[in-house]
């Protein structure tokens, strides 16, 4: 089975982070950056995958010259000619964490997919496909996941196979690199594609900044009945915590 696995680099989370002139996104010309960490979760279930199932792991990042540290780190490759069987991102990544990557690669590939994935269960018996070449290769035919839903519910999917899976954090027990892997790393390729077209964007962000403080104390005048009543309004009708 061959596995993709998207990952971003982000800043350090020990960077003490600093908005650009224009008020658009941080400054980022000195920071220090990392493996955005819900990527490394996906990673680290493609990792097992692959040694319960055999086959390969394969990781796909997009990102400056900077961004072949954390590629080196995860053994990569790119992903759309690479005929995968099946596809693996982090939930969000720790910069926006808008959680759309997922959805939309799978869209872009034509793939199905499922988000917020607890336990993968790939299917053991082996259909025969068809790959660009024209040449067949023995893949699994289907993969039954488990959904982290709202109150505490779960939800099992199957899926057939390729398919595209957005790995919840905590679903595994990460592991570090040992001295052995990261020389082999070092002498891994890293294949560069280049998009036919520049790729347009949909959205820019208009404005960005510090969370603003401020006190917003407010006294409730009156004896401690009646000071208790309008409390319990106000937290209904203006926080709306009750």
């Amino acid at each position: 089975m061959k596995i993709a696995v998207c990952i971003k680099q982000v800043v350090t989370r020990e960077w003490q982070l600093r908005v650009n002139d224009q008020k658009t996104w941080i400054r980022d010309q000195d920071a220090s950056f990392e493996l955005n960490e819900p990527d490394a979760y996906a990673l680290e279930e493609a990792l097992r995958l692959k040694e319960k199932h055999g086959g390969e792991v394969i990781v796909c990042s997009a990102g400056p010259v900077r961004a072949a540290q954390v590629i080196r780190e995860a053994l990569g490759g790119a992903i759309r000619d690479e005929q995968v069987d099946l596809v693996l991102t982090g939930l969000q990544s720790d910069d926006q964490g808008f959680g759309q990557v997922g959805v939309v690669l799978a869209e872009t590939l034509g793939m199905p997919h499922a988000t917020i994935i607890m336990e993968v269960h790939v299917d053991e018996s082996s259909g025969q496909e068809t790959g660009a070449s024209g040449q067949g290769h023995g893949a699994p035919g289907h993969v039954r996941v488990k959904r982290e839903l709202e109150g505490g519910w779960f939800q099992w999917v199957t899926l057939p196979l390729p398919a595209l899976l957005t790995i919840q954090s905590g679903i595994n027990q990460l592991r570090y690199a040992t001295l052995k892997g990261i020389m082999a790393a070092k002498k891994k390729e890293i294949k560069k594609v280049v998009p036919a077209a520049a790729p347009q964007p949909a959205q820019r962000i208009a404005s960005l900044y510090f969370p603003e403080k401020g006190k917003k104390t407010q006294m409730i005048a009156g004896g401690p009945a009646e000071a208790a009543k309008e409390l319990v309004k106000r937290l209904k009708e203006d926080a709306r915590v009750l």
